[in-house]
Formats: structure tokens, sequence, C-alpha cells
């Protein structure tokens, strides 16, 4: 259900990405094909304009603002650009980007060809008499689909993450299986199903002492005290299996299958050893700072869970309910 619920937000997503794409192509907010007027001042243009040459962009912030629709400010606009004049007479501009370009320059290049420059066509170069600066009219690369792209780029980039924090558990995660399955031959996890017997008792009354799924819930648990959430799915799985077998309406909840489950949705933890390997894993200075916090509130949250599920089964409308299921 969860990966349907993931497939429709991506496809939600790449649906208003579309719209805003389809939006921006009616407004034009990066002005694509529209030619843009400045002057450029260089030391002194070569005879003839040929070759690649730097120079600087000036023209008036009223100017620039009112093209893009914005508000750039009553002073110039500076921007460093090279010519590149080719022997059949078309020329071509690169202005890099940097700190002092100005915002609407920079987020075009962020979908531009390079992210390090934008690039155009120059359709007029007009030098002065000295020949120390020029008129120039030029049309930047077109802009288009940047909410499309920018949805696939983050999805891309997730997935490369998601991939690195994988491998980063995958050592800290066979560590605490290891020591797990070391416990576990060693006998260390009977002696905790016997220790931990008189509380599951009292948790689950309905469940024989000597009943399979005791030991599979006490694993459970353990292994969720430990966080290590995936070793644990499979002895939860077992004991649900377990618990089942004493239902007398399979398909239909008991207060212990209740109770089970309110204890894991808390999240009781002693090491939360997967928190603290994806901590690690995204380079968190101190990845273990969270044991604390962790054990008060999922303790909180499992006495909560607890509490309120035998406080329920309790209540007399749920308690016909289950008479009307078990009879």
């Amino acid at each position: 259900m969860l990966n349907y619920i993931w497939i429709g937000l991506i496809l939600i997503g790449i649906v208003v990405a579309v719209g805003n794409d389809v939006s921006d192509e009616i407004r034009n907010p990066y002005r694509n094909g529209l030619s843009l007027e400045a002057t450029i001042e260089i030391e002194k243009a070569p005879t003839p304009l040929r070759g690649t040459w730097e120079g600087r962009l000036v023209m008036a912030g009223s100017s620039f603002g009112s093209f893009y629709g914005i508000d750039a400010g009553p002073g110039d606009i500076r921007q460093s650009a090279t010519i590149s004049v080719a022997q059949t007479g078309e020329s071509a501009i690169f202005l890099p980007i940097n700190e002092g370009t100005p915002k609407v320059w920079r987020d075009m290049a962020r979908y531009a060809t390079s992210k390090e420059h934008l690039m155009g066509t120059v359709l007029l170069l007009q030098p002065s008499e000295d020949r120390t600066r020029a008129l120039v009219r030029f049309t930047l690369e077109p802009i288009r689909f940047v909410k499309v792209r920018s949805v696939t780029q983050a999805a891309l980039d997730y997935a490369a993450t998601a991939v690195t924090i994988a491998l980063g558990l995958i050592g800290i995660m066979a560590l605490w299986l290891g020591v797990m399955k070391v416990a576990e031959e060693a006998g260390l996890l009977k002696i905790l199903t016997r220790a931990l017997t008189p509380l599951t008792r009292r948790l689950f009354p309905e469940v024989p002492p000597d009943h399979p799924a005791v030991g599979a819930i006490i694993m459970n648990v353990a292994a969720n005290m430990l966080g290590l959430s995936n070793a644990a799915t499979p002895m939860g799985l077992k004991a649900m299996e377990e618990l089942n077998k004493l239902n007398p309406k399979v398909g239909t909840a008991t207060n212990a299958m209740i109770t089970f489950l309110a204890i894991n949705t808390g999240g009781l933890i002693l090491i939360p050893a997967t928190a603290i390997a994806v901590r690690a894993a995204a380079g968190s200075a101190n990845p273990g700072i969270i044991i604390g916090t962790s054990i008060v509130g999922a303790s909180c949250a499992t006495i909560a869970g607890v509490l309120a599920s035998k406080i329920l089964q309790r209540l007399p409308r749920y308690k016909k309910a289950m008479e009307v299921n078990n009879g």
C-alpha cells in the first residue's frame, strides 16, 4: 500500500510541475526569444571584429528590471561577459555566473546548458568610434521545463542518497544482527524470556505462559529495544501468527494482538541502532546523542499506547463487541 502512496505522490508532483511549466511558457518569465540591449565596456575592440574578447556589460537597473518584470534597483547592472565572433560573422556571448550576477540570471543558469555561465546569440554588435565600448543586443539561450527538470533531478538525487545511506547501514546492521544471533545461540534470549514472563503474563493474560507466541513477542520486543527494526520484523510476524492461532475468530484482532501492536507502534527502545547508523551515514558529528531522548520519547509513547489498549478493552462497548465475535 505504501508503494502506491509514493507512486501517487510522485505522479502528483509531476502533474503540478507540468502545470507550472505550462504557466511559465505562457508568462515567459525568462524572456525566451526576446533580445536585451546593453553597453559592453572593453579595453579596445579588435579590428576587424574577430576572435574572442572580454568586457563588462552595463545596463540601467530600471531597464533590466522592466525587461524581466522584477525590481532590480535604481543603479546600473554590471556583468562580466565574453564575446566570441566567428569568421562567418556570427557572434556569441558568454556570461560567467558568480555572486555579483543578477539573481534572475543565476536562477536561469541552474537550468541552462552549463551552470557556470549563460550562453546567448549576439544580434547586434556596434562598437563606438574609440572602440572602447560597443552597443550589444543579445538573446540568451531559452530556459524551459524548469519544474519538471527539478522534480526529475530531485528524484535522482534522493535515490542516490538512499543508496548511500543503505550502504552505510550495512556495517552496523550486520554487527547488531550478529550480536542477536550470538545471544540466541548462547541462550541469552531464553533467559530474557524467563525473566520477562511475569510482565508478559500481565500484558497478555489471554496467552498461556508456555505458548510459542510469548517467545516470539519477547524476541521481537528485545530486537526493537536494540533498535534493530529489520531484525525484529520476522519475529513480529511470527508473534502475530502464533497469536492468531489462539484467536477464536480468525481475521478479527484480539486484545493480545492489539496490545502487542501498541507496544510495537510505541517503539520501546534502549539503543536506537538504526537511527544512529543513519545519522552516522549522513555525517553527524555525534550520532549517539539521540539515545536519551529516544528512550524517553519511546517509553512515553509505549506506555500511552498500552494504557489506551487496556482501558479500551475494558469499556462495555468493546467488551460486548468481543463477546459477539467470540460467540
